[in-house]
């Protein structure tokens, strides 16, 4: 392309496929990704950014089975090369790109809940090709406070040459205690850790001052 800088182009590029996974993850009801968990149709809602459709009920068990919700800050994991905030320093980003669940009664009265997440990892305009990885925390609440979670180390690969990737992880065993089937929530949510700074190394004290060490005394808890 004359005129026109390559590394605009892939901010600009990279700009779009971000609005697009960000934004556009797709929560599905019944079967997960309409195959994986043995077929049904997705009903078109969305998700992420603390928006939730009504809940529904789910055929042939009429269960309660609400739509996945994505808190704030939860909807992405970005890397810099360099100081955060930077998006022409951004390495990458990992964002959900289809979202969908499953709630079956059981005998006790109780619901047990299955969600499924595809994960999209795109290239920054300083990113290179890689396995990426990302914590998915995947919880029942009731009343806003936490039921169970469990979280999940997703490894997202991005082959060469290419500038996104995509994964994918199932969890099956979330149970929903029988006096809350109704009016639960369930959340999904990617979370990232910062990386702690490494703790200064401690210097030898030299001969004199050890002396002068050796005499002080550390208070002992409780006096």
């Amino acid at each position: 392309m004359r005129g026109v800088n390559s590394g605009t182009v892939r901010l600009a590029v990279f700009a779009g496929l971000m609005l697009a996974g960000a934004d556009g993850a797709r929560a599905e009801s019944g079967g997960l990704f309409k195959n994986l968990f043995g077929g049904g149709g997705g009903d078109g809602g969305g998700s992420g950014g603390g928006g939730m459709m009504a809940p529904r009920a789910q055929d042939p068990d009429d269960v309660y089975c609400p739509q996945i919700f994505v808190p704030d800050g939860g909807a992405a994991i970005q890397a810099f090369a360099g100081g955060a905030g930077d998006r022409s320093r951004l390495r990458y980003q990992i964002v959900f790109a289809r979202l969908s669940r499953e709630c079956k009664a059981r005998s006790d009265g109780s619901v047990g809940v299955r969600v499924g997440v595809e994960l999209r990892a795109l290239l920054g305009p300083s990113g290179t090709s890689g396995r990426f990885d990302a914590p998915v925390t995947f919880a029942i609440k009731y009343n806003e406070k936490p039921v169970m979670a469990r979280t999940h180390r997703v490894a997202v690969p991005v082959p060469a040459g290419t500038a996104q990737g995509e994964a994918s992880v199932i969890e099956n065993d979330l149970i929903v205690p029988a006096d809350k089937a109704i009016g639960y929530d369930i959340e999904v949510s990617l979370a990232g850790q910062a990386a702690r700074p490494k703790p200064a190394a401690r210097r030898k004290p030299a001969p004199s001052e050890a002396a002068t060490a050796g005499s002080s005394e550390d208070p002992v808890p409780g006096q």
